[in-house]
């Protein structure tokens, strides 16, 4: 019998996908929003796929604060768009 694979949906393209291939977003105990690249990171997790227009899309449609529970300010939304330009 072959190994189930776990899916996670993009906040922004809102396709699914094997949990391997998104990165996710983290929500810590403090309030602080960072990118997860493990998965093992503790905290509320959102997913989004390895591309900037996801990411785009997402934070267009508040798709990241509602999943996450938390305001985002334009500093975090700098560093996430830097963090996911460099894995690139």
């Amino acid at each position: 019998m072959p190994k189930k694979i776990p899916m996670r949906q993009c906040l922004g393209c809102r396709e699914m996908k094997p949990k391997k291939e998104l990165i996710r977003i983290v929500r810590s105990a403090e309030g602080t929003l960072s990118l997860d690249f493990k998965g093992k990171l503790p905290g509320r997790g959102a997913y989004l796929c390895c591309d900037v227009q996801c990411l785009e899309r997402a934070l267009k449609s508040k798709a990241v604060e509602r999943a996450l529970e938390v305001p985002v300010s334009d500093e975090i939304i700098r560093d996430l768009r830097s963090q996911m330009e460099n894995v690139e």
